[in-house]
């Protein structure tokens, strides 16, 4: 049986702004952490470190943002999340200028730590900080809105930071990483409203989450779906060379597409979440499948090869924001306890997922982590259809709406 949520109001101009500038604060996050992936070469060469050792700045902020997503949670207590955003936006912009500024490797990965407690904690409060705002009815539409700036991120960040690199060197690829955080720390000053936390997060009451059916079937399910994607898109080049037999010009198109989609994905999926979650989130997983075993049988086909990655993006695009709000409706009283046990799960998945494509391409071919992607969402899609939409309490959305009025 279809669940639906009834709708609200239109959203005010400063509920739209508010929203719009934590968009802005994933951008700048995950511009910020993938930096690093378009300016390897020249970055390495000037600290004097192989590009492998160099590469270890991204799987560093990755690990630290798995750390403190649950740490930050806990730690917050009762502070107003407007600070506690203000504050993470301040270390994106302090980490980013340090490593413009450094000659020293290890102060360059000190940095990155700093990066990877903003990111970890952004995005565990980021669900909390959505509901207070627009209310747990809109939290589908909201996630849809901040992860558009996650999306472009993937998009845009690693083509302009190489652009960037090239005519004016990698240390103002970072300066201008530090020009994002800075527009969404000054965003958030002016147009985000205090947030005050009704509720602290505690240890126990986070591992209390898991006693929660549809809190485990949401952990599971993000463990699925980020695990899978990471092993799939991790060695779609390779894929696509071999048994594609794509020029770089082309699979460059094909993932420029993939990513696009992306964006197309996190902006619909909202009025799906907030609607009619159960089925979009099992759809989510559908099209991811379908989309990869497209790849698996027609890579010789190009405009197969397009339309498919098309879907492949749509699909990793809405993906997160499905998720994110499965866990808000599993948990509305618990938003960032269980936001903190969600990161550190896509954490995991991601690592897991990243080692399983490895595995897999190392002992069968390019085409094995695309297998495991599939595999991962069918389970993923199945788990789905075996539950029903987490209810919600109407009053959880209804103290929230004061913040936006």
């Amino acid at each position: 049986m279809t669940d639906t949520i009834p709708r609200k109001d239109a959203w005010s101009t400063s509920t739209w702004l508010s929203v719009v500038s934590l968009t802005v604060g994933s951008f700048a996050l995950i511009s910020s952490e993938l930096l690093p992936m378009a300016v390897l070469t020249p970055m390495s060469a000037d600290l004097g470190v192989t590009e492998g050792a160099a590469g270890q700045a991204v799987t560093l902020t990755a690990l630290f943002a798995g750390i403190a997503a649950p740490t930050v949670a806990l730690i917050v207590g009762r502070v107003d999340r407007k600070l506690i955003n203000l504050t993470l936006c301040a270390l994106v912009v302090a980490s980013n200028i340090a490593v413009s500024i450094t000659s020293e490797f290890s102060v360059l990965l000190a940095a990155r730590m700093l990066l990877g407690i903003a990111i970890g904690g952004f995005f565990a409060l980021a669900g909390a900080t959505v509901v207070r705002v627009v209310t747990i009815e809109d939290m589908g539409k909201g996630m849809s809105i901040v992860f558009m700036g996650l999306s472009a991120g993937l998009v845009v960040a690693p083509a302009l930071a190489t652009l960037i690199g090239e005519a004016f060197g990698w240390r103002a690829a970072f300066m201008a990483a530090a020009g994002c955080g800075l527009l969404a720390l000054l965003l958030q000053t002016i147009f985000l409203p205090s947030v005050p936390s009704t509720s602290a997060t505690s240890l126990s009451s986070m591992f209390g989450l898991l006693k929660r059916p549809p809190v485990r079937v949401g952990l599971v399910v993000g463990l699925l779906f980020f695990g899978g994607e990471v092993s799939g898109f991790t060695f779609m080049r390779p894929y696509l060379e071999t048994h594609g037999a794509l020029d770089p010009t082309a699979i460059a198109a094909a993932l420029l597409t993939l990513g696009l989609a992306s964006l197309v994905g996190s902006a619909v999926a909202g009025a799906f979440a907030d609607r009619v979650l159960r089925e979009g989130f099992g759809a989510t997983f559908l099209m991811l499948a379908l989309a990869t075993v497209g790849l698996l049988a027609l890579s010789n086909f190009y405009v197969a090869v397009l339309v498919f990655a098309a879907a492949w993006g749509v699909a990793i695009g809405a993906g997160p924001v499905m998720t994110q709000t499965w866990m808000g409706r599993a948990a509305p009283d618990q938003l960032e306890g269980v936001g903190g046990l969600f990161l550190a799960v896509i954490q995991v998945g991601v690592t897991l997922g990243a080692i399983a494509g490895g595995v897999a391409v190392d002992f069968i071919g390019t085409s094995a982590p695309l297998y495991v992607t599939a595999a991962c969402a069918v389970l993923a899609a199945v788990l789905i259809a075996t539950q029903s939409t987490p209810r919600t309490n109407s009053q959880t959305g209804a103290s929230a709406s004061a913040l936006s009025s």
